[in-house]
């Protein structure tokens, strides 16, 4: 029942995020914050993860395609199908979970053992619209970037590799990338980026708002909300999956 209640409380604090915000001027303010907060100061973490997670795809793919008949292209084709169908929309989106999620919950969670939020209550402020909506937003349109920049930069490691490693050349591996390439396949990987990004900013989110107790309390909500985060965005990429590539 606790589950159902949760779930309840969920939808119901959605329907006050999407509520038209107080001051234009306020939100917009808050709006460019929130990019910076959970878009730009995450830019390094995925650059320097992707480009080297990139390179380690490229070379287990290298080390177990042993036989003379299978072409060193394939290694490419492969890296490529790899990162942009599942490295990069679902391995960097539980990394940001981690990082940007137990910030938010933190973050908001204090604002509400500190009583801040019963405060704009008070004023009349529609708090879960002035302090959640900045931050879906800005995930949602940020976060694609973020997972294209992914792309590319596994893309690119992977062919480092191959060049310093010796496995392979670089013109194979270009060989690699320009077979079948599909269109559809980016698209896939920025829908489920979308969504992802929505996950990452309300999960999160409503674990602080509803948090309840002192310092220890944030801390373990900070914790349900990372679990929860990443346990729904697997669930959600075996759906969208099945949806979507079925």
């Amino acid at each position: 029942m606790k589950y159902l209640e949760d779930i309840g409380k969920y939808f119901m604090m959605l329907g006050q995020v999407f509520k038209k915000p107080q001051r234009a001027r306020v939100f917009y303010e808050a709006l460019f914050k929130e990019i910076e907060e959970l878009g730009l100061k995450s830019l390094g973490i995925i650059m320097f993860i992707s480009f080297f997670i990139g390179g380690v795809i490229a070379l287990q793919t290298a080390l177990n395609l042993e036989s003379p008949f299978i072409p060193n292209s394939l290694i490419g084709f492969a890296a490529k199908r790899s990162i942009i169908l599942e490295f990069a929309p679902t391995f960097c989106s539980i990394i940001l979970a981690g990082k940007v999620g137990s910030y938010i919950t933190s973050s908001i969670g204090t604002m509400r053992v500190t009583e801040q939020i019963d405060a704009l209550e008070v004023m009349g402020i529609n708090s879960l619209s002035h302090l959640v909506l900045p931050k879906v937003l800005s995930t949602v349109f940020f976060y694609p970037f973020l997972i294209a920049l992914a792309m590319v930069l596994g893309i690119f490691g992977g062919w480092i590799a191959g060049v310093l490693s010796g496995l392979f050349t670089g013109q194979e591996y270009i060989e690699g990338l320009q077979q079948e390439f599909d269109p559809y396949l980016i698209r896939y990987a920025m829908i489920k980026t979308l969504v992802f990004a929505f996950l990452i900013a309300t999960v999160p989110s409503y674990h602080g708002y509803y948090v309840k107790g002192g310092s220890i309390a944030v801390g373990k909500a900070s914790t349900q909300a990372v679990v929860w985060t990443t346990v729904l965005i697997v669930i959600s990429n075996y759906f969208l999956t099945q949806m979507l590539l079925t």
